[in-house]
């Protein structure tokens, strides 16, 4: 009978070492992975995670779209409107992305409001409605299959940034806004004797160029609109908004926070009060570390744009008549208030193409 060669000590060793390193990734892994199953995480998903394959998301040929929405929160009139409202795109082949900001005014003909109301009329009928209209609202206005939807209120998104030290922002352009609301403050009479009500705000000012912000002053920068010039259109607001979303993405993001058992651990119990989302746990990491490997180069930023008259400007967004629209500010499509189709064709041409050419 042939007997096999006795192993070489140094194949020994070698073997010895890979059994230990597997070993330590286990014992490390461990803790990280039973927090994962403990919020209801697949060994699909978490393969997927490990993996960075997103073949386990909501996908329409391979791209998952998912709507982010700001409120304020709270107990004040207004409190679950939408602040801001924001989509991303992934194309899980391609690896690349778009950033989608929608200005709220927008008038959705289905709602008979603004569509940043979506949010609100959707939570008063039932528990977890907002999030379901105001996807199938954007849907309508974007041509946009959205998959899932993420609600942060503004003391969620300061712990989200506060918690990671603050983010790094190349501010473009100098502005002064003399009227930010002041969280709190919403229904104060001040006295009973101010019809402008000037205790609700404060003055808030941003200096061109590179400086570090907490979750405070990066609220402050993203929500300021009633600055004078062009720091205070919708355009400027919504370019700030993707500009502060990319720095999230940059350092909160990174695969090693969401390595960490710990920081997430920590994380979801922070945000548990702040954030409703219908991604699962496992389906929002798998996400946001998809989106952290994209170059911020490689992100497309779409821009709709709005017309103004005064200056001779084109825009794909109108400002109809007050009295059209209950005497409210809003936009509608500049070729009717139910006409989306070139806001579509303009959204498909970014996803589709390296550089979009279509013009208003």
């Amino acid at each position: 009978m042939e007997t096999l060669p006795p192993k070489s000590p140094k194949l020994k060793i070698i073997l010895l070492g890979i059994s230990l390193i597997i070993l330590i990734i286990i014992f490390l892994l461990y803790p990280y992975i039973n927090l994962l199953r403990q919020y209801g995480a697949t060994p699909k998903l978490i393969l997927s995670l490990f993996k960075n394959d997103t073949t386990a998301l909501k996908n329409f040929d391979g791209r998952t779209n998912v709507l982010l929405l700001g409120i304020s929160g709270g107990n004040h009139e207004g409190s679950t409107l939408s602040d801001s409202m924001n989509v991303i795109s992934l194309d899980n082949n391609k690896k690349n992305g778009v950033l989608i900001s929608l200005p709220r005014d927008i008038w959705s003909p289905s709602l008979k409001d603004k569509i940043n109301s979506a949010y609100a009329y959707g939570e008063i009928k039932q528990e977890g409605g907002g999030i379901l209209l105001s996807k199938s609202i954007v849907e309508e206005v974007i041509g946009l299959p959205i998959h899932y939807a993420l609600v942060i209120d503004f003391s969620g998104f300061k712990q989200l940034i506060d918690e990671e030290g603050g983010i790094e922002i190349d501010v473009k352009n100098e502005f002064i806004d003399e009227k930010y609301p002041i969280e709190g403050k919403e229904n104060d009479e001040c006295g009973g004797k101010d019809p402008e009500f000037t205790c609700r705000y404060e003055l808030v000012q941003f200096k061109k160029g590179l400086q570090h912000m907490d979750g405070d002053r990066a609220l402050k920068y993203v929500r300021s609109r009633n600055s004078q010039g062009q720091e205070g259109t919708d355009i400027a607001r919504a370019r700030r908004q993707q500009q502060v979303l990319l720095a999230i993405k940059d350092k909160l993001l990174q695969f090693e926070n969401l390595l960490n058992r710990d920081k997430l651990k920590a994380l979801i119990e922070k945000s548990q009060s702040s954030i409703k989302t219908d991604l699962t746990l496992v389906e929002l990491i798998v996400f946001g570390r998809s989106f952290s490997d994209l170059k911020n180069g490689s992100i497309k930023r779409p821009i709709l744009s709005i017309a103004d008259p005064i200056e001779g400007k084109p825009g794909f967004l109108i400002n109809p008549p007050l009295y059209e629209f209950d005497n409210k500010w809003v936009l509608i499509p500049r070729n009717g208030e139910t006409e989306f189709q070139e806001i579509h064709q303009y959204i498909q041409c970014w996803i589709e193409e390296e550089k979009c050419t279509i013009t208003p």
